[in-house]
């Protein structure tokens, strides 16, 4: 059952991963996995049996995720941009009670008034990077060096480990953004192997100084990532019209709420 359910959470992980606008990060804390993925990725060595079952659906998943499920996705957003948008506003919304309770609940830390001001400025700083977004040119420069592309892919790994902050405006702000795409679309790899070794890199060091926060100060941490959540409604926001179809989206986003 939990391989299933695990395997299920992969897909939509990796079908939303590839999607502008989604954070990978955002659906693991959404379902519930982001500090267990951050520990078995950390600690797999440690307990590499239980650490392997956990890992493998989810990787399965997400692989068949972006295989067969993220044309489905795209083909639902050309179709359908606003309906499908207000969908996954919806989950996310209906996630954020859920983190709230797992905080105070769970862990058993009492409010204080001084969290909301760690989510206020995650919060701040989503709809920053959202303003940024629409507003920077996408083709800065055309000419790097390995070296620029390996720091291009570490920085490019916070927009990969911490919820709701977009890889898309760290690559913009590097001026490295159209020469990924096309690097991707044609697997030119004298691009894709230095970002690549970058990325990883990168990725280690952000998990790791991400568990040290979560360790020691978790409630902060996790208010934090939860402001994060919230800002990347911003970028999936499509807008709202008073008609037929905005009634369809409100219902839409009724129908996440409740999943």
């Amino acid at each position: 059952m939990n391989f299933a359910k695990n395997y299920l959470k992969g897909i939509a992980i990796g079908a939303g991963a590839i999607l502008p606008g989604i954070s990978s990060g955002v659906l693991c804390v959404v379902f519930g996995i982001y500090e267990k993925l951050l520990d078995s990725v950390l600690n797999f060595f440690s307990n590499m049996k239980n650490n392997f079952k956990f890992l493998l659906p989810i990787t399965l998943g997400v692989l068949c995720g972006v295989i067969l499920f993220g044309n489905i996705l795209q083909y639902l957003f050309y179709k359908f941009p606003n309906q499908t948008s207000f969908i996954f506003i919806g989950l996310i919304l209906g996630s954020i009670p859920k983190l709230f309770k797992e905080v105070h609940t769970k862990y058993k830390y009492k409010f204080k008034l001084s969290y909301v001001i760690f989510l206020l400025l995650a919060l701040f700083l989503g709809i920053v990077s959202v303003i940024l977004e629409k507003n920077l040119p996408s083709n800065t420069m055309t000419n790097f060096n390995y070296f620029y592309l390996i720091i291009s892919g570490f920085v490019m790994s916070i927009g990969i480990i911490i919820p709701g902050v977009s890889s898309t405006i760290i690559l913009m702000l590097l001026g490295v953004y159209p020469t990924y795409l096309s690097s991707v679309s044609t697997l030119y790899f004298p691009v894709l192997i230095p970002m690549g070794i970058g990325l990883i890199f990168g990725a280690i060091i952000i998990m790791k100084i991400t568990k040290f926060l979560l360790e020691h100060f978790y409630v902060q941490t996790f208010y934090a990532i939860i402001g994060f959540t919230l800002g990347s409604i911003f970028v999936l926001y499509p807008g709202f019209s008073f008609d037929l179809s905005g009634l369809v989206s409100l219902l839409c986003l009724l129908c996440g709420f409740l999943i």
